[in-house]
């Protein structure tokens, strides 16, 4: 004897309770990162050779006298005219190079003490010690011996104007006044010259540190 049993249709409540036991997200296979297509813009590396040279030549200004820098800045699109230039504006910008070229120099000699009071006080140094520059403070002779001028004294003044050369020629504006079309191998020069006085220099700097704290740098915390 067979017994017959009828399919209950399902009811509206029924079918919440499916669907809610149903899996919010299907097991898809995740795709292997090592195959995921490169993107097409990817960078070349002469691109990110000059985005690096970019960032490494704005480090090389912490190297230079901050007002020297900033002086420049400020000036150079004014007296290149917008690298726009003219005989007379051509001469100025030239001047502006210059002389902020001897101001990184000169300030390079450069030193700072501070008195009983805590002051600051600036000085040139000489071969025989720091010559105190406003002459409001006195050093005593074995302590002003400490701060006479040395040879790393002039490598660091021969290598602030080579930095600063450097990021005289990534200024668009200088660079535009006396190359306005520059031939292509005008153009490598521009590019690499920095570059190299960038790298070189840098590391100068960090192999020969120097211990003088300036016009224009940082003081020291003594």
């Amino acid at each position: 004897m067979e017994i017959k049993v009828e399919s209950r249709p399902k009811s509206q409540n029924d079918i919440v309770d499916e669907e809610q036991k149903l899996p919010l997200l299907k097991d898809e296979a995740h795709p292997d990162p090592a195959n995921k297509p490169k993107p097409t813009d990817e960078k070349t590396l002469v691109q990110k050779a000059i985005s690096q040279t970019f960032q490494s030549t704005a480090h090389l200004a912490n190297l230079l006298p901050t007002g020297t820098v900033l002086a420049f800045q400020l000036l150079a699109p004014i007296f290149s005219n917008q690298g726009q230039c003219d005989p007379v504006s051509r001469f100025m910008t030239a001047c502006l190079v210059g002389l902020c070229g001897a101001s990184s120099f000169l300030l390079s000699f450069t030193d700072s003490f501070r008195d009983k009071n805590g002051d600051v006080c600036y000085g040139f140094a000489t071969w025989r010690g720091l010559w105190v520059i406003d002459g409001s403070a006195t050093l005593p002779p074995e302590e002003a011996s400490k701060y006479r001028v040395q040879f790393i004294d002039f490598m660091h003044a021969l290598m602030s104007i080579l930095v600063f050369a450097a990021i005289a020629l990534f200024d668009e504006n200088v660079v535009s006044c006396f190359y306005p079309t520059p031939s292509d191998e005008t153009q490598e020069v521009l590019t690499a010259l920095p570059v190299g006085i960038g790298v070189v220099c840098s590391m100068l700097f960090v192999v020969f540190p120097t211990k003088r704290h300036g016009i224009g740098f940082p003081l020291s915390v003594n």
